[in-house]
């Protein structure tokens, strides 16, 4: 591979990085009891059908986002600086997933796919949108033709037309979603932080087994450390931990009737009511 190749293909990756150098990162991490979730994907192994740990945060998070607006606006201005309401053109609240690909010349590259409306998706819809994004043919996902236009400009220009192609508030959540999501759980990987260009971002790391505490006595439980890394011109600290925390409450609060149900009843944090036979919540998070 030669460098100027490789260089190409990642032009793209460049021009976004100095788009959002005026952002102001800050992060957040929890630690997620993921036993429900697996105990989940392992009766849909048992069915055939595989589910990523990617879509059940991609389910809990595009509710989670549903009910913090806050979370749905993004920075403008400079001498001015105010934040504007997503308008939602993406299709409710839409999720960027970035996907490691494989360019032209064999080259590794960064691509992202926006999956609209998470917040009403059924999880086996957002599987099969996953899926999609994931089978294409390289490099072919959603907006993979808009990459290349841009990786074949020239510099300069290039970066003129992605800093106007995100300008306006539908144009963005378009293009970069409501928030974004991007995963190295396929790796020996605990923590990464990221920024994807929304007000708020989950970076998802390795789930493994990990001693925890229940009942006073030590076990192992399947554990996922969960990262959100917030724009701070959006949104203040409290308000990103609430929504971190109600993401880590859905994925430690699942159950399996979530999988295809639209529109259940949740109360402020986004947790369903516990019904009768419901048995104790994981030790990682606390229910209301």
């Amino acid at each position: 591979m030669s460098g100027s190749g490789g260089d190409r293909a990642r032009r793209h990756t460049r021009h976004f990085l100095a788009w959002a150098r005026s952002a102001a990162p800050v992060h957040l991490g929890a630690d997620v009891d993921m036993t429900r979730v697996e105990e989940h994907r392992a009766a849909e192994r048992a069915a055939g059908r595989r589910v990523s740990v990617v879509s059940f945060l991609l389910y809990a998070a595009g509710r989670v986002l549903a009910t913090h607006p806050e979370a749905r606006r993004l920075a403008r201005g400079g001498l001015w600086p105010r934040t504007v309401a997503l308008p939602g053109a993406a299709g409710g609240v839409a999720a960027k997933l970035a996907l490691d690909r494989r360019g032209p010349g064999g080259e590794r590259v960064v691509l992202t796919a926006v999956l609209p409306r998470t917040d009403t998706a059924t999880l086996t819809e957002i599987q099969d949108a996953v899926d999609r994004c994931r089978r294409s043919g390289p490099p072919e996902p959603p907006g993979a033709a808009a990459v290349r236009l841009l990786n074949q400009l020239p510099p300069p220009v290039g970066q003129l037309a992605f800093r106007f192609g995100v300008r306006a508030p539908a144009a963005r959540e378009r293009r970069l979603g409501t928030f974004a999501v991007s995963s190295l759980g396929h790796r020996a990987v605990d923590v990464f932080h990221s920024y994807g260009g929304t007000a708020v971002t989950f970076c998802v790391g390795r789930v493994t087994d990990r001693a925890v505490v229940r009942d006073g006595h030590l076990a192992a439980a399947p554990v996922m450390r969960l990262g959100l890394t917030f724009d701070h011109r959006v949104l203040d600290g409290a308000a990103a931990a609430d929504v971190l925390d109600g993401v880590v409450k859905r994925l430690e609060d699942w159950h399996g009737d979530l999988s295809g149900t639209r529109g259940e009843p949740r109360d402020g944090a986004g947790i369903r009511p516990a019904r009768t036979g419901d048995r104790p919540r994981g030790p990682l998070g606390t229910g209301p």
